[in-house]
């Protein structure tokens, strides 16, 4: 059987911007996909073949024990807090898919979660 086409950054791009709502924005020069304005994914790192996910800590773990190699904690502080690079040309179709889709449901949870705790508008009375 054929060893499969690498991914590129391309088919990374197309993968997030299938999510409703997502838009392609820029952070620093790299293109970067978004929900509502906040960032779920990003090719900050896409000149040494990464793409990056926003997960939380925990997810983050369950999806380095699973596929080791194809994901990776980013360096520093991002990678502490979950922000986890998928090496394209190693990873399948199937792990950008589980990976972009977990990165695109926290996000949105973050986001309906944040909607709920804003207070309702007031209605000014006019005299």
């Amino acid at each position: 059987m054929p060893k499969a086409k690498p991914l590129t950054p391309d088919d990374f791009r197309r993968a997030a911007l299938s999510f409703p709502g997502a838009e392609e924005g820029s952070h620093h020069g790299a293109a970067d996909f978004r929900l509502e304005g906040r960032i779920f994914a990003s090719l900050a790192h896409q000149a040494h073949g990464l793409g990056n996910l926003f997960l939380d800590p925990a997810q983050q773990a369950e999806f380095i024990a699973t596929r080791p190699g194809i994901f990776t904690p980013a360096p520093g502080g991002w990678g502490r807090m979950g922000v986890t690079h998928i090496v394209l040309a190693a990873a399948t179709p199937d792990d950008l898919a589980r990976g972009m889709e977990t990165a695109y449901s926290r996000r949105a949870a973050i986001n309906a979660a944040a909607r709920r705790k804003r207070p309702a508008a007031r209605k000014i009375r006019l005299l």
